[in-house]
């Protein structure tokens, strides 16, 4: 065997040997294809399936700036604080308050019914609605800082039974007052609190709800017999008619509710709400709201309030809100704006509001001393929010 023969055979056993081996060789795998976030329309616009399940998503939120002015209203637009250079002179101040929030909404279709989920968090960074207090500890709350992050809802709903936070049914159910900014000056309600509820659909446009609640604060229930909460309400094409009724447990007291809505024209649209509650137990010294006949659900003055006011929308931008509200208490309130959609989620609205503090006003219940003298007040807001 010379050396040509012996390069060729050791050639033909190698291929041969790869031949042999590439029988055997192992193929990879063809990519599977990507699984890309498919729309969900069955709970609205914003949803999309979470992959892998059958779970709706959409997540949302909005970002707010508020700038207000003035004495009047909730935000107590103007703070009065100690001039930087001279301790002895004070200055009026805007208010102002830079909101993020974050929602979350989860649908799935079950054999028991709808399973759904909502969750709201807030994170703010701004001033607080107080004047400077040289008492110890001072109240330096018109200094601008982050505030503490608020978890506003977090509940579960199978059917018609929803568990978790929530603001109370009380309120929830009947619906806020009007289309204002600060349409608390006369309070209503918008408490927090745990609850166990339960939704029904009556039919022929009845709906209802029943509720269990821990309250929240001072009006945090004292037993294991929680406050109760009871809605019934009324809707057609041309508006609702709406009533609830809340019993305290902690002080045994009943309040209730009533609202018209009427639907006038498709530009305008108007309501009026009355509350009614008894407060015979409400003088508990430990608790200044309530000493002075309010509660978890009777936060206004007296036996009765009354809000009222309506919407009149200009074009599919601009709209007039205007709100009227009084108490028991000689409480009397006033609050007007204008809100003009700049682009689609970016809305500005420019408010004026006016109160007259009766027997019981913010001033003598909070000690702010801008208003624990004077008997009238006018502010007003400018309020710019991006919801998305």
């Amino acid at each position: 065997m010379n050396i040509k023969s012996l390069l060729f055979g050791s050639a033909a056993a190698l291929v041969a040997v790869s031949g042999a081996r590439a029988a055997d060789a192992v193929v990879a795998a063809e990519p599977e294809p990507a699984e890309y976030v498919k729309i969900c329309d069955v709970y609205g616009a914003g949803y999309f399936y979470i992959p892998g399940t059958e779970t709706c998503l959409r997540i949302g939120g909005y970002i707010r700036y508020d700038m207000g002015v003035g004495d009047s209203g909730t935000f107590d637009g103007v703070n009065h604080v100690p001039d930087h250079m001279d301790a002895g002179e004070d200055h009026s101040t805007y208010y102002k308050n830079t909101r993020f929030t974050l929602k979350t909404w989860t649908g799935q279709e079950t054999d028991l019914g709808t399973l759904k989920t909502y969750t709201e968090t807030r994170f703010q960074f701004g001033n607080s609605s107080g004047d400077y207090d040289v008492q110890t500890p001072a109240n330096n709350g018109w200094q601008a800082a982050n505030k503490s992050v608020t978890l506003n809802f977090a509940w579960i709903q199978l059917g018609g039974v929803r568990v978790g936070k929530d603001e109370t049914a009380y309120d929830t159910f009947i619906g806020y007052a009007g289309n204002v900014v600060q349409d608390t000056i006369i309070p209503y309600g918008i408490r927090d609190t745990n609850l166990i509820s339960y939704y029904f659909d009556a039919g022929s446009g009845f709906t209802g709800v029943v509720s269990l609640e821990e309250g929240t604060g001072a009006n945090t229930i004292d037993s294991y017999i929680p406050h109760v909460v009871g809605g019934l309400k009324y809707k057609a094409d041309w508006g609702a008619v709406t009533g609830v009724v809340a019993y305290d447990s902690n002080y045994e007291e009943v309040t209730g509710k009533v609202r018209l809505d009427v639907n006038v024209t498709k530009e305008l649209s108007l309501f009026v709400m009355g509350g009614y509650g008894t407060d015979d137990n409400l003088t508990d010294p430990s608790n200044a709201i309530n000493a002075h006949g309010r509660s978890q659900y009777k936060p206004w003055g007296g036996n009765w309030a009354v809000w009222g006011g309506g919407t009149y929308k200009f074009n599919d931008r601009t709209s007039f809100n205007v709100q009227a509200s009084a108490d028991d208490d000689k409480n009397i309130a006033l609050a007007a704006n204008v809100a003009y959609t700049i682009v689609p989620g970016f809305t500005v609205t420019t408010e004026v509001d006016w109160d007259h503090y009766g027997n019981f006003g913010n001033g003598s219940l909070y000690g702010n001393w801008t208003k624990a003298n004077k008997k009238d007040g006018i502010g007003g807001i400018v309020r710019f929010q991006r919801s998305f």
